[in-house]
């Protein structure tokens, strides 16, 4: 994903996707606090005047990021401005266009941008827009099976002292996700907190897998490793569940996900 430079220093990328549904279902699921939440981290939107104004995305404890929004058409544009990723940094933008097409697809048109005057930040740029596409998957598959359903969100994040590749050798061996390809069936073996589906993603450049699952309802579990660019790493498992008992469900599973990351995967010594 290349940065485009334009002469008066704004600096951007953008990807194009199709997804499932109406222009309006697509809106629900990128301009609103539930919608966004379904399939990203939790979000709060704020309104008024019956439009929104600002976002707040919460990415773990004190790690929440506010953005203003700077433009609200619905349900065809919907932009807004954030502070940058790390100290320093220029402010973040964030666009999401809707258009759509035949079929019942809507083709949406998604552009990180910020203006510097140098290429300091174009890595940090290049790497949020690549982080974000596991969460687009996660964002189709969300809109072709679940769209509109009630939602609720484990994210379980651990340390690690190994290489990205070791510690994903040891969270898919471990969950038997390790060789299962796109569209086979999978479940969780013997001992650990059952979990069953369909596999709908799984890469190695990144390390993610994306599994649909029926059990212990439905949702969609998101596995990764990942480097951040302060240069920690870590292991993480979002469960995104959906429909009446998915606050529930959510609650129930978090504590058994929690520890078993942290037995798999203990703390390294320098942040004991």
């Amino acid at each position: 994903m290349s940065v485009k430079k334009e002469a008066n220093g704004r600096r951007s990328v953008q990807v194009e996707f199709e997804v499932p549904g109406t222009p309006e279902e697509v809106w629900q699921a990128l301009a609103t606090g539930p919608g966004i939440s379904a399939w990203f981290v939790p979000t709060e939107v704020e309104e008024r005047d019956g439009k929104a104004v600002a976002v707040t995305y919460h990415f773990g404890p004190g790690m929440d990021i506010r953005s203003k929004v700077t433009a609200y058409d619905r349900p065809h544009l919907f932009a807004q401005e954030g502070d940058g990723m790390t100290p320093g940094a220029p402010p973040i933008a964030t666009e999401w266009s809707i258009e759509a097409r035949a079929g019942g697809i809507c083709v949406v048109r998604f552009v990180h941008s910020l203006f510097a005057s140098t290429d300091d930040w174009d890595n940090q740029l290049e790497s949020a827009a690549g982080g974000w596409a596991g969460f687009l998957n996660i964002l189709r598959i969300y809109l072709k099976h679940f769209s509109g359903q009630r939602s609720a969100i484990m994210q379980v994040t651990t340390p690690i002292a190994s290489t990205e590749a070791e510690a994903w050798e040891t969270l898919t061996a471990a969950l038997e996700v390790k060789g299962v390809s796109v569209g086979q069936r999978w479940k969780t073996p013997a001992g650990v907190s059952p979990l069953s589906g369909v596999v709908e993603l799984a890469t190695e450049n990144p390390y993610d897998a994306l599994l649909r699952l029926d059990k212990p309802g439905p949702g969609i579990a998101a596995l990764g490793a990942v480097t951040y660019p302060s240069g920690d790493r870590v292991v993480a498992m979002n469960l995104y569940m959906y429909g009446d008992q998915a606050a529930a469900t959510v609650a129930r599973e978090t504590p058994r996900w929690q520890a078993w990351f942290q037995e798999r995967f203990p703390m390294p010594a320098e942040l004991k």
